[in-house]
């Protein structure tokens, strides 16, 4: 499989977004589905997605901490593009065990707990959607953070089994905010308060002019590499 999404970026490498896109729709048809976290990337992918015209499943994740800015941009991304987002939610049980066991802010008293956190709040929730697709969408652009330098069109995500398309990858932000404009799709307003990208609201933070976009998630931690588990 590894193999075979080299092959696919090799005749994707020179194509834009919408055709990147186009072929996950028309290649995996319904077994491909669209993860948001409702960033600037994943605003611009699902406005692409709802102009393609094919119908697969997008769904975004509420782990529960999120800001009230994030929950008012679902409500304005319904009104301009219809019921076309699902919510998931983590399973109730597991977060009450985690959170009386370790404390509701447990993520900053390890990079340990930290990672628990994301596991039940995030990773199990999207394993739901993902397991029994062949492919899922993301945002993942190679600027983003160091890394992310590599990413390719389509790769190969062994952990999950599932080809992942990145119809963004060789866009800078510039490209993103210039489509966002271009087409009035409606943002978190936070971007426009120093926040490049945007998560939980305990885990999150501003980041100054010129510092790297990651740099605001998780802060605290001594570790480069600022990932939740969705994207290893």
């Amino acid at each position: 499989m590894i193999a075979q999404a080299k092959a696919y970026s090799k005749k994707l490498n020179e194509s834009s977004p919408q055709e990147i896109l186009n072929f996950a729709l028309s290649e995996f048809k319904d077994k491909v589905c669209f993860a948001s976290s409702l960033g600037l990337e994943d605003q611009v992918l699902t406005d692409m997605i709802v102009a393609s015209g094919y119908k697969i499943r997008i769904f975004t994740l509420d782990t529960g901490r999120m800001f009230p800015e994030t929950y008012s941009l679902m409500e304005r991304t319904r009104e301009k593009y219809g019921n076309v987002i699902d919510i998931i939610f983590p399973d109730y049980h597991q977060v009450e065990g985690m959170v009386n066991e370790k404390g509701v802010n447990l993520f900053y008293e390890s990079v340990e707990n930290r990672k628990l956190c994301c596991h039940i709040r995030k990773t199990l929730p999207s394993k739901r959607i993902l397991d029994g697709m062949s492919a899922w969408i993301t945002g993942l652009r190679r600027s983003q953070s160091e890394n992310r330098l590599k990413t390719e069109a389509v790769e190969w995500d062994e952990e999950k089994s599932l080809f992942k398309v990145n119809p963004l990858f060789s866009w800078e932000l510039a490209d993103v905010w210039n489509y966002i404009r271009k087409n009035n799709i409606p943002y978190n307003p936070l971007h426009d308060k120093g926040f490049p990208t945007i998560g939980c609201q305990p885990c999150t933070r501003a980041v100054k002019e010129g510092g790297d976009i990651r740099s605001g998630r998780w802060w605290w931690e001594g570790t480069d590499k600022k990932e939740c588990g969705l994207h290893q």
